[in-house]
């Protein structure tokens, strides 16, 4: 990257994937600068996940390159994608069963801890130092996300909007610079998507860059500084949110869906 680029923190550069003669992803390029929030929309069978599992090393591409802070991350492991400081959600809740909401953030701070094998399995003091600052940091992160009083609940008995803050607690506890939170609204109700959108703003705030996958078009349209379109595993649109929702191209792939209504 040259010097112009020193705010990129992610290029996306060329990608394809393809599945069989099937193109999930055809020719896909585009930039997240830091500190802005990408909205990355598009009808069901787009290619959104398959792109967001190319970037973040669960599929390698076909074609193109993804680099993370200049470097190149394809065919690196998804946890070494993550050590780097790029994190990702899913679309399927994965919450760990026999866990408890606390033990849950904990494991998300597991690439920033240091103690090894042999520190952690005769409980040397550097592990129980480390463990008992990973469990402050974490009852802090929940502090933020209001789950702090069902902090030693089991993860898998709290109501679904909490599961999905869970997930994305978790996914801080690993202090990343980059979240890609693929449909982090999904299943929520008004209440809990109105929080969601709070606590993504607050999220920006504390300087984490985010590209954020979403089907519903209030959150994508309001906390948006950019929104690309992908139809077909193409971007066919990108731009602020005003000039998507009034892109032809964008209106007819959603064949009238509301887009144009999206911030009501």
């Amino acid at each position: 990257m040259d010097a112009g680029e020193n705010n990129v923190l992610l290029k996306v550069d060329h990608v394809s994937k393809l599945f069989g003669g099937l193109a999930a992803v055809n020719d896909v390029s585009f930039v997240v600068r830091s500190g802005e929030i990408k909205g990355l929309i598009g009808p069901n069978g787009a290619g959104k996940t398959t792109l967001f599992d190319v970037i973040t090393g669960i599929q390698p591409p076909t074609a193109g390159r993804v680099f993370f802070k200049g470097k190149n991350v394809v065919g690196m492991r998804p946890d070494e994608i993550t050590s780097l400081g790029m994190v990702r959600t899913f679309q399927t809740i994965k919450i760990f069963e026999g866990m408890s909401v606390i033990e849950n953030v904990m494991v998300g701070r597991h690439s920033r801890t240091r103690s090894g094998f042999f520190s952690s399995g005769f409980l040397l003091p550097r592990f129980r130092k480390e463990e008992a600052e990973t469990f402050e940091y974490s009852m802090g992160i929940l502090e933020m996300f209001g789950l702090q009083t069902r902090a030693f609940d089991l993860g898998t008995s709290l109501p679904y909007g909490q599961q999905r803050l869970l997930e994305l607690a978790r996914a801080l506890a690993s202090e990343p610079e980059m979240l890609l939170l693929d449909e982090p609204a999904a299943g929520l109700n008004p209440y809990e998507t109105h929080e969601l959108t709070q606590l993504l703003e607050k999220i920006k705030d504390a300087g984490i860059t985010l590209l954020v996958v979403e089907h519903n078009m209030g959150v994508v349209m309001n906390i948006s500084d950019e929104v690309i379109v992908l139809d077909y595993g193409e971007i066919i649109a990108k731009g602020t949110p005003e000039e998507v929702q009034n892109d032809p191209r964008v209106i007819e792939a959603y064949l009238g869906s509301g887009i144009g209504n999206a911030q009501s």
